[in-house]
This record gives C-alpha cells, sequence and structure tokens, in this order.
C-alpha cells in the first residue's frame, strides 16, 4: 500500500504546495493507516470499507489518541481516499461519510484593548531597536498574520499608498491584507528612519531586518513579542499567535461579519475561523456574570 501513499504525497507536493512539516503529518497519519488495514489482510485501496476505517478509528481511541489527535487522522485519510478517487485507483470513498470525533476546542488566548495599548507603549522609545519592534507588532496586530508571514514579508509586498500588503500563506495562497492607519504610520517611521541603516548594502529584499541586517527569524521575533511583554507588565503568557487571536477576536466584538474575518484570517474553512465566536460569546457571559444583578 506503500506506493499509494507515496503518490498521495507526491501530488500533494506538486498540486497542494504543502510545507514539509503538513507532509510529514500526513505522512504519520497515514502511514499508521495503512499499517493498520494491512495487518487486516487488506492489499488493496479498492477493498476498504467505511467500517474498516471507523475501525482504525477505534482502535486510535483504544491506544488513548485524544479526539483531536483521530479527528486529524480522519481527514488524513479522506483526502488520501479522495485522492485515489480522483486517479481511478479506486471508486468511493470509505471516509467521506464518517463523522469526526468531537473534540473540545481549545479556545486560544487573546489580550484585552488595555493590554495591547500596553504591548505598545513598550516599544515606545526612540531607538532603532524601539522603532522596528513597533512597526511589527503594530503590523501584525493591524492584519492578523501568522508569524511565518510577518517575518517573511518583502518590502515590495506592501502597498502604503493603498493601504494594503500582500500575504503568503499556507500552500504559497495569497491574500490582500487591509493595514489601517496606525501600522502606516509606524511603517512610513520605520521604513524612513531604520530600515534603510539596517539594510546596510541596500540590497535585502525583507521588509523587517535585525541589528545584523538579516531577516528577522520566526524565534527572534518569538523572543521580541515575550521581551516586550515583561516591559508592558502583561502577566499571561504571551506569543505572536496571541496578537493574531487577539486581532480576529476584537474585530468580532466590534461588528465584523465572519466571513470578512475570515478572508483576512486566511481560513480556507470558515469553521476554523469560527472559533473566535466562541471567545466573544464566553467574553460576554462573563460581562452578564460579572455585572447582571442575577448572574
Amino acid at each position: 500500500m506503500n506506493q499509494y501513499l507515496d503518490l498521495f504525497l507526491s501530488y500533494m507536493v506538486v498540486e497542494k504546495g504543502l510545507s514539509r512539516n503538513t507532509l510529514e503529518a500526513y505522512g504519520r497519519d497515514l502511514g499508521r493507516y495503512l499499517d493498520y488495514v494491512e495487518r487486516n489482510g487488506i492489499a488493496e485501496p479498492a477493498r476498504i470499507t467505511p467500517l474498516d476505517v471507523a475501525a482504525f478509528l477505534s482502535s486510535l481511541k483504544d491506544k488513548g489518541l485524544g479526539a483531536r489527535s483521530r479527528a486529524r487522522a480522519l481527514s488524513s485519510v479522506r483526502m488520501f481516499h479522495r485522492f485515489l478517487e480522483i486517479e481511478n485507483h479506486a471508486e468511493g470513498n470509505p471516509a467521506a461519510m464518517l463523522d469526526a470525533p468531537k473534540t473540545m476546542g481549545k479556545l486560544p488566548g487573546v489580550l484585552s484593548f488595555r493590554e495591547v495599548d500596553s504591548l505598545m507603549a513598550a516599544t515606545s522609545g526612540n531607538a532603532a531597536a524601539d522603532l522596528r519592534d513597533r512597526a511589527m507588532l503594530e503590523l501584525l496586530y493591524a492584519t492578523g498574520l501568522r508569524v511565518s508571514e510577518l517575518v517573511s514579508l518583502k518590502a515590495r509586498d506592501v502597498n502604503l499608498n493603498a493601504g494594503f500588503l500582500l500575504a503568503y500563506g499556507k500552500g504559497e495562497k495569497e491574500r490582500l491584507v487591509p493595514i489601517g492607519e496606525t501600522a502606516i504610520t509606524v511603517l512610513v517611521d520605520y521604513l524612513h528612519t531604520v530600515r534603510c541603516k539596517l539594510d546596510r548594502n541596500g540590497d535585502s529584499e525583507y521588509l523587517f531586518l535585525s541589528r545584523l541586517g538579516e531577516p528577522m527569524s520566526r524565534q527572534a521575533f518569538w523572543n521580541l513579542v515575550k521581551k516586550r511583554a515583561r516591559q508592558a507588565g502583561i502577566g499571561k503568557r504571551i506569543s505572536p499567535h496571541t496578537l493574531r487571536h487577539s486581532f480576529a477576536t476584537h474585530l468580532l466584538e466590534n461588528g465584523a461579519d465572519l466571513r470578512s474575518v475570515q478572508i483576512m484570517l486566511g481560513h480556507s474553512d470558515l469553521s476554523t475561523t469560527q472559533i473566535y465566536t466562541h471567545i466573544t460569546r464566553e467574553r460576554l457571559k462573563r460581562i452578564h456574570e460579572k455585572y447582571h444583578p442575577r448572574g
């Protein structure tokens, strides 16, 4: 069965442009799946039935895998059989009608409006690092970019006159994201007073640079966020993704529609964005409990 797995992974590289980490995850899930069906005497994908897929998921539960891991495995199996169907290696998809295990979605941490203000205020100095850090944090909060998208931004990807940037998300999918006046102002300041000095040779295409003139790495920016959070007196754990979550949550709390937030975040599935509606509902519940006389 491994020949079909190799074909599938090659297809995902060429047609979908998936990252190495995503491919490795598919490989792990499907390697476990194919081992299971072969141990049960199935040597051809055309012979796999929905009962076989359901039995595989049940075996994962018996081994102690949580609902989230089992749901991810089912998603991988569905994609695999869909590929086999498209390429005429099998008829039908035995995983298509199976329901994913119910997961208790873990709500991501978010910052309050006041905490966002405090975080930005921690970069209020005039040193080069302050101006660069302020530009990066303001842009991240203004756009909801993933940290990988932020640090890989090229100077040409940002159009400050139009107020948009071009982000390259998962699978190299492009999307236009509005920036906002505050972020534009600090970006102009950074470009005119800092970046030109960091780019000593004048040949870097990246928007954000380290003090050595190299592209900012994900780990360096992660450390930057934690440092500025400490300076701001924010006690909760915070990461670059916290600002992405805060961006989406604050938009919805202020009346943005879910579909628009989905587009700005670059989610391919609306259900991924819907977790933020749970956050806003939880916040409303806390407010009700705190302020209603019979809360």
